[in-house]
């Protein structure tokens, strides 16, 4: 392996403990400052939100922009809140900072 690659995955290890360590639950209440400032990103289900945030963070233009094209990533609208806030009871959701975002995946118990 090249020192190059070595790099890059060693990095990319490391961005996934920084992330894993900054996920948790949040409540709709907790989230709703974060809303309100316009920081809510939504993720699939689908998706691992720990590998969109690195993809973020390396500035990844090319799969970022292809989520958001094809809707599994998408910005938190007036209608994502009013739905959350109809929800009861109110929904939560996995959460992780990648500034200035707040990535999101509302919580579905298995």
């Amino acid at each position: 392996m090249s020192e190059k690659i070595a790099a890059e995955n060693d990095t990319d290890v490391e961005l996934k403990e920084l992330l894993n360590g900054q996920t948790g639950k949040l409540s709709w209440q907790e989230l709703q400052r974060h809303f309100a400032r316009g920081s809510v990103i939504i993720v699939a289900a689908e998706l691992d939100m720990i590998q969109v945030g690195i993809k973020i963070i390396e500035d990844d233009k090319q799969q970022v922009e292809a989520w958001l094209n094809s809707g599994q990533m998408t910005r938190a609208t007036d209608d994502h809140a009013r739905n959350w806030q109809a929800k009861e009871p109110h929904p939560e959701f996995w959460s992780t900072v990648v500034a200035p975002w707040v990535l999101i995946q509302e919580f579905r118990e298995q």
